[in-house]
């Protein structure tokens, strides 16, 4: 397991239910949903209203949530930990535009690892910071929803809000 370096944290209240956001020294570090997996648990972390940079983070999500997309200056303040696997695909995420989706397998082949599709798959699924880094914008091979650590009703409900198709 990757060690954090969370320092503080914030509650978040959207459409889709509450977040937990984390951050550390130098960025955002987390983004969960409160019963998505892979939650670290409980934080033992002071929490703040006033941080900046988790104040900005809440505006940012309901701008996104009102239908105004993501200020791309929030994006800049990414500190998502993990491997340098995870950190790879995870950047590699980044590149997927609102209202558009990738296969795992294109999202494999993009970062030059096209054999690694599982593992692709489960970097994804580790996504520390939902939402802001889009893991609901990947889908299965033929367009459909597959697994979302946070639930595949706030996939489809997300990927709706941006325009995007796929399969039912």
């Amino acid at each position: 397991m990757t060690k954090t370096n969370h320092i503080l944290q914030q509650r978040i209240h959207t459409p889709l239910g509450w977040l937990s956001a984390t951050r550390s020294e130098r960025g955002l570090s987390g983004l969960w949903f409160d019963d998505q997996k892979h939650h670290p648990g409980v934080l033992d972390l002071p929490v703040s209203e006033a941080d900046p940079l988790l104040s900005r983070v809440d505006a940012a999500l309901q701008a996104y949530f009102g239908g105004s997309g993501l200020p791309a200056d929030i994006l800049a303040a990414l500190d998502p930990q993990g491997t340098p696997f995870q950190q790879q695909v995870w950047r590699s995420l980044l590149q997927i535009a609102p209202g558009c989706s990738e296969s795992y397998s294109a999202l494999a082949h993009r970062i030059g690892r096209p054999l690694a599709v599982r593992a692709v798959g489960a970097a994804v699924g580790r996504n520390p910071v939902s939402i802001l880094i889009p893991c609901h914008r990947v889908l299965g091979a033929s367009g459909e929803l597959t697994g979302y650590a946070g639930g595949l009703a706030r996939k489809r409900a997300m990927l709706n809000l941006e325009g995007a198709t796929y399969k039912q």
